[in-house]
């Protein structure tokens, strides 16, 4: 489905009210479950919140649909996504409640490389990441007054204090993440519980999935990030920093 044709209408809250929302219900909801989460988010914001989705598992797009059918996830299709990860995106958009809208870079893989230089990731990761995923991401969440992450606070260090609802000072919207509190147990319990779909590199040795140049499988005892932007001092891609 094109970005364009599911773009909610111009004109939301104005920044010092969302501030204030995010403040109040990183607070109120600290304790709440995920879908008290979801409903809160979408009571609050309607057609001005969506979803965001690496598409490593379908966990967050299944249990936000189940509060608000036809809800949008946005996926964002970097050019150096693995097979395996573009199929989860086609899956979950066939079977699941979802208005899937994938969103691209400005230029196409080929087009980087003509601009500047072949295997930007391995010269200049950052950067690489901020022209296939942070620039494109902030284009898709321009419309919108509130977003939706998977990310745990389990994770990784970096992550570790992740609020549920908190203000997104640099894309000045209100970010929440309803999954915070949960630990990979309760990923996986959902997951069997509902039969979800999730990433088939998941089961062949990569817990977590990002760009197929910049991801490694991970080693027994290992970090589950470990295998991202292996021999780099780089943990994050930019998204969630």
């Amino acid at each position: 489905m094109s970005l364009c044709a599911t773009l909610p209408q111009q004109g939301g809250r104005d920044e010092a009210t969302l501030r204030a929302l995010a403040e109040r219900a990183g607070q109120e909801l600290e304790d709440a479950t995920a879908h008290e989460i979801v409903r809160w988010a979408a009571e609050t914001f309607g057609e001005r919140l969506c979803v965001t989705s690496s598409m490593q598992d379908t966990v967050l797009a299944h249990l936000a649909s189940s509060v608000v059918p036809g809800i949008t996830v946005v996926f964002l299709d970097t050019g150096y996504h693995f097979p395996e990860t573009l199929g989860t995106a086609d899956a979950a958009s066939a079977t699941l409640p979802i208005k899937l809208v994938t969103v691209r870079p400005r230029q196409t893989v080929a087009e980087q490389d003509a601009t500047l230089g072949p295997d930007l990731f391995r010269r200049n990761p950052d950067l690489c990441c901020q022209l296939r995923k942070v620039a494109p991401l902030e284009r898709a969440l321009a419309p919108y007054d509130a977003w939706a992450t998977g990310i745990r606070r389990e994770e990784s260090p970096a992550r570790a204090n992740t609020p549920v609802v908190s203000w997104d000072a640099r894309r000045r919207k209100v970010k929440i993440a309803p999954l915070a509190r949960w630990t990979q147990a309760d990923v996986d319990a959902y997951i069997a519980e509902h039969g979800l779909l999730v990433n088939p590199l998941l089961y062949d040795g990569y817990p977590s999935i990002g760009c197929w140049p910049c991801t490694r499988r991970v080693e027994d005892g290992e970090d589950a990030r470990a295998g991202r932007w292996p021999g780099l001092a780089k943990t994050e891609c930019g998204i969630h920093t």
